[in-house]
């Protein structure tokens, strides 16, 4: 098969610009010798533009921005942002310790402006190696690079039941403002993560009378985000991490869900006050919400007058319910699979278990060149914690693959030891 011809070469090709490769980018925007481009399908950068809904915050510190953790004077820092917009006095003056998830949209547009190794409306179909250096095909044009970051983002996951309905009335929460609900409609959101519960406030808000969430957990669980458990969020515990067996890793990725994947306390309280409200101060005529804990849902199935029918099993008992919705919002989060355009060299890359064995400097085991790396961007909780997917270690993240890149330690990645003795080995 002969070479492509190629329309650009860069040292490095991240595909996706996400927060994660705006990190990298922004890291090495120091380098001069270094070629960076980003390859983004979409027309301009947009974070989550679905879920981006009134009143919605970040879980994290502003702190913990693309940039701030490993090099507090880069230029492309969230409190530049403020200070370029001329927001820093009334953004302190507010109280925030987390940004509104609108405004880290708007930070992270405002870092793609000012980063010129963006090539838009470029959707990467497949990668390959040849001649020392990575080949990446979208559509009609040919980049290639020494090395890459793949950071092109989680895909939605859907129940099985769920997936030969999908269209305008059962969809994934990802595309939830695109498709909201009407107010007279009957809606049942499957989910009861922080996103399912954004979901649940929000069609509180904009009055819809039934509304119905299932989740597979005991409760609406809140966000561990207590100051040792926050300790799974440091590079030093991510060290400890590396180190355990897959079997151990799994076994505690488990245990720590609830760190990363609870709802925020003060959604949480926001809910609750708004069903207080309809319950006691509100229109009697109107229907009261309703919550199901512990029930899976395992059929879906359509009805006459377009609408659906959900069966859910309860994971305790194994019974049986269902209900009736007008629309089904699957707010069921993300698998972190390999992307697809990687399938060129998938016989080439090392698994353990189904799952890609990768480095501590977040690259991929793989046949080819020692020197020719593909550094996996949000995919690697596996192998380094429960933190990889989240943003409180972006910026860390991105230093680690910077030095490995270099070939030098141009960031200084080391963290100071716990006062916790992490010590999870086997004997």
């Amino acid at each position: 098969m002969p070479e492509p011809d190629v329309t650009a070469t860069s040292d490095l090709i991240g595909i996706g610009a996400g927060p994660a490769n705006l990190s990298l980018a922004a890291l090495l925007s120091p380098v001069a010798r270094v070629q960076v481009r980003l390859l983004e399908q979409r027309p301009a950068v947009s974070w989550h533009p679905g879920l981006l809904l009134p009143g919605a915050s970040m879980q994290v510190s502003f702190l913990k921005d693309l940039v701030t953790p490993v090099a507090p004077t880069n230029p492309f820092s969230f409190l530049s942002f403020l200070v370029a917009h001329r927001r820093f006095y009334r953004f302190t003056a507010a109280g925030y310790d987390r940004p509104s998830r609108a405004e880290f949209d708007q930070y992270l547009r405002w870092v793609a402006a000012g980063l010129p190794s963006i090539e838009y409306g470029q959707r990467a179909e497949a990668v390959d190696y040849h001649a020392d250096r990575f080949q990446v095909s979208t559509g009609g044009r040919h980049f290639a690079a020494r090395s890459l970051a793949l950071g092109s983002g989680p895909m939605p996951y859907t129940p099985p039941c769920a997936r030969p309905h999908l269209g305008r009335t059962v969809f994934h929460a990802s595309d939830y403002v695109f498709q909201r609900p009407a107010a007279h409609q009957r809606v049942a959101v499957v989910g009861g993560g922080q996103t399912g519960a954004e979901v649940f406030l929000d069609l509180l808000d904009q009055g819809c009378r039934e509304i119905l969430l299932v989740t597979r957990r005991s409760n609406l669980l809140p966000l561990d985000d207590s100051p040792f458990q926050n300790e799974l969020f440091t590079p030093h515990y991510t060290a400890k991490f590396l180190d355990l067996s897959l079997s151990t890793r799994q076994s505690l990725l488990a245990t720590q869900r609830l760190a990363s994947d609870g709802v925020s306390t003060d959604l949480l309280q926001r809910i609750y006050r708004r069903l207080y409200e309809l319950e006691y101060t509100g229109d009697p005529a109107t229907a009261r919400p309703a919550i199901w804990p512990r029930q899976e849902l395992v059929e879906l199935h359509p009805r006459r007058g377009g609408c659906w029918t959900l069966v859910t099993e309860h994971l305790g008992t194994g019974h049986r319910r269902s209900e009736t919705a007008d629309v089904v919002v699957l707010a069921t989060g993300y698998t972190h699979d390999l992307p697809r355009y990687l399938d060129p060299l998938r016989n080439r890359i090392a698994f353990e278990e189904q799952l890609p064995v990768v480095r501590p400097d977040f690259s991929l085991v793989w046949d080819g060149p020692p020197a020719a790396r593909i550094y996996l961007q949000n995919a690697a909780r596996h192998t380094h914690g429960i933190a990889d997917p989240n943003l409180s270690l972006l910026a860390w993240r991105s230093a680690v693959i910077v030095n490995s890149l270099l070939g030098r330690t141009l960031y200084d990645v080391d963290d100071h030891p716990s006062t916790i003795v992490w010590d999870e080995r086997q004997t």
